[in-house]
């Protein structure tokens, strides 16, 4: 459950803090008369991601046995590719996002509610398509669904109290200090549904070692009971656990970790034009 409500924290207050920036922006302009394409643009992108969402359900239930876990697989594979790109994105233009946001608003202001509504729509569609099949293949990695869903949508309610504080001003949020973090986070959890996906593949026969397990603790650790519940919630921990998912999951975390926290190199300083005097 907590593995989700990260996923549901960490992507919808980049939502909500999108949403916030272009809101506060169009009210300080004075163009209140546009808000309303801005919440147009943004539920569109809501109801398109939980659309999306319900399309891989629906689509991952009536295959069989064998392509559902094909399916499974390689949307889990997918799934971690975005996150991993995401969290390394976002720790690079975490500080710029206002700004960045601002030079697209004050075209789309010229070009009138349409293009506001478009900008609104693309920023928090990216968000809503990430989350949902990332949500879905941390969900299908777990047993428990419903608590599952619940800590996702306590997460998303979370970041909306959040963006909303911060668009008020009530709460200072070092935005580039809580993606960093949260973003590490969320490439464990990414491990473990990669681990997942590859334990899929294996059992639709796409990759071998299916039968050579590296542990089974399953008579040891109750995958239901406590200890097993917080194992698998936080970190997809498969009681039977192959070969091959271990070490991809040893694999992905260190190399990815490891590059994800790597101190980052101060941006190169600008050039400076020579006076118009120096060029004659």
């Amino acid at each position: 459950m907590f593995a989700n409500y990260l996923i549901g924290l960490r992507e919808g207050l980049e939502a909500s803090l999108v949403v916030g920036i272009l809101v506060a922006y169009v009210v300080k302009a004075g163009q209140r008369s546009r808000l309303g394409a801005i919440w147009a643009g943004t539920g569109i992108a809501i109801a398109l991601s939980l659309g999306f969402g319900a399309v891989l359900t629906a689509t991952s239930r009536s295959l069989s046995d064998q392509a559902e876990h094909a399916f499974a697989g390689t949307m889990s594979v997918i799934a971690v590719g975005l996150v991993t790109w995401m969290v390394f994105w976002m720790r690079r233009t975490a500080r710029e996002m206002r700004g960045e946001l601002h030079g697209r608003l004050d075209r789309a202001l010229l070009s009138g509610g349409m293009a506001l509504g478009l900008v609104a729509l693309v920023a928090v569609l990216r968000e809503g398509l990430e989350t949902a099949l990332f949500l879905w293949a941390a969900t299908s990695a777990s047993e428990g669904t419903a608590a599952a869903l619940g800590g996702a949508l306590l997460g998303i309610a979370t970041a909306v109290l959040i963006g909303w504080a911060v668009y008020r001003g009530a709460l200072r949020l070092n935005l580039a200090t809580f993606f960093t973090w949260t973003g590490a986070l969320l490439i464990v959890v990414a491990a473990g549904v990669l681990a997942y996906g590859v334990r899929d593949l294996q059992e639709a026969g796409w990759l071998p070692g299916g039968a050579n397990y590296a542990f089974d603790v399953s008579a040891t650790i109750d995958e239901n009971g406590p200890v097993g519940t917080l194992l698998g919630g936080f970190f997809h921990f498969d009681p039977v656990t192959t070969w091959l998912q271990l070490a991809v999951w040893v694999v992905y975390l260190v190399v990815t970790l490891t590059a994800y926290l790597r101190p980052q190199r101060p941006p190169a300083p600008a050039a400076v034009s020579a006076p118009e005097s120096e060029l004659v």
